[in-house]
């Protein structure tokens, strides 16, 4: 019977059905929330890197004695998942997206490599807890970010109008200009900028800049 388990490889099996669970657990957290690297892909990866933490510590042993580092296969599954995470990350009009996608991805490989290295307990600790991370403080980080808000505006203004201007009339009302960009045109002046600050204030700020005589319309995103 020992010797049908280790022709089989009944507990590789264990290791990637654990894989499926675990990856699966956090990517349908991610599917609901509606993130690039859902449902399959989590599952994928985790159980890609299971195996092949699963190989990278058995290709080393010949009759019984290790003779190879379980350390060759597993750094390159590091370096590697970091190019998938990167594919994730996306940058548009100065803010970037996907962070938490990439962490995501990069976790979950860290979860099949424990549990492709035999930590059972490890890895299901570690996946709770980043399921937990990921739903349970989904709360807690949009009350942050009501409490502070960071979003791109539009301003379209009279020709030749100060940013200064611009610039003073939000930072009244508590808003600050992160980053700005200026566009001429014949018929007036757009400025594209990056603002922060209190998420209740951004209504006000925005009616008392459009309030001025100079500005035309405010857009923000």
């Amino acid at each position: 019977m020992m010797e049908v388990a280790r022709t089989l490889r009944i507990d590789l099996l264990v290791k990637l059905l654990l894989a499926v669970l675990l990856g699966g657990i956090i990517g349908f957290e991610r599917e609901i929330a509606g993130k690039p690297a859902g449902l399959r892909t989590n599952i994928l990866i985790c159980v890609g890197a299971a195996l092949l933490m699963d190989l990278s510590m058995q290709i080393g042993i010949v009759d019984g004695k290790r003779i190879g580092d379980p350390a060759r296969i597993a750094a390159q599954i590091v370096s590697g998942v970091g190019f998938l995470g990167a594919g994730t990350i996306m940058q548009a009009q100065g803010m970037v997206t996907g962070l938490t996608s990439a962490a995501t991805i990069w976790v979950v490989a860290a979860i099949g490599m424990t549990v492709g290295a035999g930590f059972y307990v490890e890895g299901v600790g570690a996946g709770l807890l980043v399921t937990f991370v990921l739903g349970g403080l989904g709360g807690l980080e949009h009350w942050v970010r009501r409490a502070r808000r960071i979003a791109s505006a539009t301003v379209r203004a009279r020709v030749a109008t100060e940013f200064n201007d611009v610039a003073t009339a939000l930072h009244t009302h508590g808003i600050k200009v992160d980053s700005h960009r200026i566009f001429d045109h014949p018929e007036d002046r757009t400025f594209e900028l990056k603002v922060s600050g209190p998420s209740r204030q951004f209504d006000i700020a925005m009616a008392a800049l459009l309030a001025q005589d100079y500005v035309y319309g405010v857009h923000v995103d």
